[in-house]
C-alpha cells in the first residue's frame, strides 16, 4: 500500500506549473526588497546587525553589495521558473537565502523561513523535466512523470505550517479578540476599509476566520466535493492578507501552492492546453528505498518537533519567546516596551547608560525592547566594545514590556550581569522574569 501512495507515477503538471510560479514570485520578492528600500532599511543603514547567534560571522556586504546579492537571487529565480540550468540555481538561491535570513532577524518572518524549506525541498524534486530549457538539452522526450510522494511532501509541508498556525492562535487574547483589536488597530488609516477594520464585529470575523481557516483549509483542498469552495475562499483569505498586512510573495506563493491539490487534468487544461494528458499507473520503486523514506521521515519528524519544543522549556512562549521561531507562530502578539543598559566598569565601579540610537535603527530599537536574545546580543556588543577599549564592564538592564497592550511589566532580571551570561539556543534563561499572570488571563 505504501509503496502505491509513494512510488506511483502521477501526471508532473502541477510540479511543473509550480515551478514557473515559484521562480517568479521569488524573482519578485528579490527585486521588490531592493525598489521598496528594504534592503537599504535592513542590510545596509543599520552599523550593527542582528544576526542569528551563532552566525555573527555571517555579515552584510559593504557598499552596493547587498543590492547585487539581491540582484542575483532575482536572476536565479527566472533561471529557476525558466528551467535553466535548474539544478545549479534552485540551489544556489537556496544558499544564498538562507545566507541573507541568517544574517539579520529585525525584519524576521516565518514566511522567509518558509521559504527556505520549500527552496530546499525543491532541489530534490524532478521540477526541470518538461517546460523547462533544460529538458530540451537532452535527446529523449521530456518526462511528462513524477513519483507521488513528490505532492504529498508538499501538501504534508502545508499541513504543518497552517495546523501549529492554528494551534497557536488558541489563546486568550487570539479567542477573546483582544489581540486582533490590537493588530487592527494600525490600520485605521487606511482608505476605504480603515474604519471598518476597527469595528468589534469584524474583529470576531477576523479571529474565527483565521483559526478556522488554518485548520480546515488543507483538508477542504483535499477533499473534492469541496476543493473549488476551499480555492475560492483561499482566494479571498489570501488576498485580504495581503492588502492588509502587505506581507510580501507569501499569499500568492500560498495561491501557488495549491495546484498540487487539482487534478493534473485541470491543470493541463489550465496552463498546458498542448500536452496530451498522461494516464499513469506505473509503480517504480527506487533503488534506496529505505534510504528515501529515511530521509523523508526524519524531515518531517524535525519539523514536527520544533514547534513543539516550546512546551518542554520553562514559562510561556508568549512571554519569553523561547521557541518562538520556526513554530508557525505567525501573526500572534504584539510586543512594546522600554529598555535602558547600564554599562559599569568592573575596575572603578563607574557606569554610563549606553545610548541605543548611537548604535540602532528605529526598527532595531523596537525589537531590543522586547526581545530577550536582541537585548543579550546587544550587551555581548557592548562588552566586547568596552573590550576593545581596554575595560572589562558588566551590562544590566532594566526592560519593561507589554504584551498586546497589557500593562508594562518588568522583564529581565536588572541583577544580572548579561554580559557574562551564556546563550542557550534550547532552554530557559533564568535572567528572563516569569510571566505575569495577567499574560495567560
Amino acid at each position: 500500500m505504501w509503496d502505491k501512495f509513494l512510488f506511483k507515477r502521477i501526471d508532473n503538471c502541477p510540479l511543473l506549473i509550480f515551478r514557473i510560479f515559484f521562480g517568479i514570485l521569488i524573482s519578485l520578492e528579490c527585486y521588490g526588497a531592493i525598489i521598496t528600500g528594504w534592503v537599504k532599511r535592513t542590510l545596509i543603514n543599520p552599523q550593527f546587525t542582528f544576526t542569528f547567534i551563532g552566525f555573527e560571522w555571517l555579515q552584510p556586504f559593504p557598499g552596493i553589495g547587498m543590492y547585487l546579492y539581491f540582484i542575483v537571487m532575482g536572476t536565479l529565480g527566472l533561471c529557476i521558473a525558466l528551467g535553466y540550468k535548474y539544478r545549479v540555481s534552485i540551489i544556489s538561491f537556496t544558499l544564498l537565502w538562507i545566507g541573507v535570513y541568517l544574517m539579520q532577524k529585525t525584519s524576521y518572518n516565518n514566511h522567509y523561513y518558509l521559504l527556505i524549506l520549500i527552496s530546499a525541498i525543491m532541489i530534490f524534486l524532478p521540477a526541470n523535466t518538461d517546460y523547462a530549457l533544460d529538458a530540451k538539452k537532452y535527446s529523449t522526450a521530456p518526462s511528462r512523470t513524477m513519483p507521488a510522494y513528490v505532492k504529498w511532501i508538499i501538501v504534508f509541508q502545508l499541513f504543518i505550517v497552517y495546523t501549529f498556525a492554528a494551534i497557536a492562535k488558541m489563546y486568550g487574547d487570539w479567542l477573546d479578540f483582544g489581540f486582533i483589536k490590537v493588530l487592527m488597530a494600525p490600520k485605521a488609516n487606511y482608505p476605504m476599509i480603515g474604519s471598518i477594520l476597527q469595528q468589534p464585529w469584524v474583529h470576531v470575523i477576523i479571529g474565527s476566520a483565521g483559526i478556522l481557516f488554518d485548520l480546515l483549509i488543507i483538508p477542504a483542498l483535499l477533499w473534492k466535493p469541496t476543493r473549488k469552495l476551499a480555492f475560492v475562499v483561499s482566494i479571498f483569505f489570501h488576498l485580504f492578507n495581503s492588502i492588509v498586512f502587505q506581507i510580501g510573495i507569501f499569499p500568492y506563493l500560498s495561491l501557488a501552492f495549491t495546484v498540487f491539490f487539482f487534478e493534473p487534468e485541470s491543470i493541463r487544461r489550465i496552463f498546458f492546453k498542448k500536452r496530451i494528458l498522461l494516464q499513469a499507473n506505473e509503480i517504480r520503486i527506487p533503488a534506496r528505498r529505505m534510504l528515501l523514506v529515511s530521509t523523508i521521515g526524519l524531515y518531517f519528524l524535525a519539523q514536527l518537533a520544533l514547534p513543539i519544543r516550546h512546551y518542554f522549556i520553562k514559562d510561556d512562549v508568549l512571554w519569553t519567546e523561547e521557541g518562538h521561531r520556526m513554530s508557525w507562530r505567525m501573526m500572534l502578539r504584539s510586543r512594546t516596551g522600554t529598555i535602558r543598559f547600564k554599562v559599569v566598569n568592573k575596575a572603578d565601579g563607574t557606569f554610563k547608560f549606553a545610548s541605543l540610537t548611537d548604535y540602532l535603527t528605529k526598527s532595531q530599537q523596537r525589537k531590543i525592547a522586547t526581545y530577550p536574545d536582541f537585548i543579550w546580543q546587544f550587551a555581548q556588543h557592548l562588552k566586547k566594545e568596552s573590550a576593545g577599549n581596554g575595560k572589562e564592564v558588566s551590562i544590566y538592564v532594566t526592560s519593561r514590556v507589554s504584551i498586546n497592550g497589557k500593562s508594562l511589566r518588568t522583564f529581565i532580571d536588572p541583577k544580572v550581569d548579561l554580559a557574562a551570561e551564556p546563550w542557550y539556543h534550547f532552554s530557559h534563561h533564568s535572567w528572563i522574569l516569569s510571566a505575569p499572570k495577567q499574560l495567560s488571563n
